[in-house]
């Protein structure tokens, strides 16, 4: 975990980021058995279920008086709105594929939360999140967590130096099996809560209908074309379709077509078939690096194009205005715009930027 607690007067005070779920109720049980003063958290976020964002605090405040602990409420409902949501429905709206988690991360969990845990006092704050911090000679190394399936430094490749002196992942080196089991140990009622898959603030599953209510003319129909430029049909609407994407385009062809581009300034899909989707290479922006360093151009690494995909052997070559170019040893079908490519050496995080596009 990195940190341990000393004498009584001397106990750092953690703030606990709370969800009611097992896996910060957890981190928060585990600090607490090892001496921490420690108190929860929990944002307050917009969610298009009110009563959803309401039940949330509620089970954030009964996990909290479950293990004796004082809970704080702090209000990002509109730095969640500006900086998350319109961001995911700006990001569709261009034709990209947004993972929301990786902004709310970055801007709200390793951003808002901590700057204002930081202002009350707090020395450290925890999450529940299935990664590693290593302290070596004054610097810090963010690793995968032990559990390579609930592994998320994914989403944690923003992070920097100031931000891992001041945080603390109690999970990183357990199993998820073994949490549950820990928590069915203590009595913990979070023991048997589901763990939730889909973006928290739209209400229903099917996120396109959000995306249709808020951002219109991102589902407006238009033309699908062939690399050589025939209609071959007509689209739902952009918001509808992923690189990649086989299903839903509503053509019939002798072989099976899948989307190759997404080009908004024409509001067109471009479709071909499975031998064109590869490619070689990507482009990423807003490039950051774990250690505040770009690595050396060509530095071999294993990339991560989607959270729980496999990595990819690759090269990494640091490019001007916070640009990246990743160049894999085989070419790859799903490199998606809107999602992150994270660079790994063995369990240690590099960094990482948002997918731009493919290259070759």
């Amino acid at each position: 975990m990195g940190h341990q607690a000393g004498h009584a007067e001397h106990r750092p005070r953690v703030a606990v980021a709370m969800s009611g779920g097992l896996d910060s109720t957890m981190a928060a049980a585990l600090l607490l058995e090892r001496g921490f003063r420690v108190e929860g958290l929990t944002m307050r976020l917009w969610q298009e279920d009110a009563a959803a964002g309401e039940a949330l605090v509620a089970a954030a405040r009964a996990a909290c008086a479950a293990l004796g602990i004082r809970h704080h409420t702090v209000d990002m409902t509109q730095r969640f709105l500006q900086d998350v949501v319109s961001c995911f429905l700006s990001e569709y709206a261009r034709g990209r594929t947004p993972n929301p988690c990786l902004q709310c991360n970055r801007l709200l969990k390793f951003g808002g939360l901590l700057e204002w845990a930081q202002r009350e006092g707090f020395d450290i704050l925890a999450t529940g999140h299935y990664a590693r911090i290593d302290r070596q000679d004054g610097r810090y190394r963010l690793l995968a967590g032990v559990d390579r399936r609930k592994d998320q430094s994914y989403f944690l490749y923003a992070l920097g130096q100031a931000q891992l002196a001041q945080l603390s992942f109690p999970l990183g080196e357990l199993t998820k099996e073994r949490v549950r089991a820990m928590a069915r140990e203590r009595g913990l009622r979070a023991a048997e809560r589901p763990e939730s898959q889909d973006v928290c603030f739209i209400l229903e599953s099917d996120y396109r209908r959000f995306v249709a209510r808020r951002r219109p003319e991102a589902v407006v129909p238009g033309p699908i074309y062939s690399r050589a430029g025939r209609v071959l049909g007509e689209h739902r609407g952009l918001a509808s379709y992923t690189i990649g994407q086989r299903e839903g385009l509503g053509i019939s062809a002798p072989r099976p077509l899948y989307v190759l581009e997404i080009d908004p300034p024409r509001n067109a899909l471009v479709v071909g078939h499975a031998e064109e989707l590869g490619h070689r290479g990507l482009e990423a922006e807003g490039a950051s690096y774990v250690s505040g360093q770009a690595p050396p151009p060509g530095l071999e690494v294993e990339a991560r194009i989607r959270y729980r995909a496999r990595g990819h052997r690759a090269q990494a070559w640091p490019l001007e205005g916070g640009r990246l170019r990743v160049t894999f040893d085989e070419a790859l079908r799903d490199i998606t715009p809107g999602q992150a490519v994270v660079l790994y050496r063995g369990d240690e995080v590099l960094g990482g930027g948002i997918i731009d596009g493919a290259v070759d």
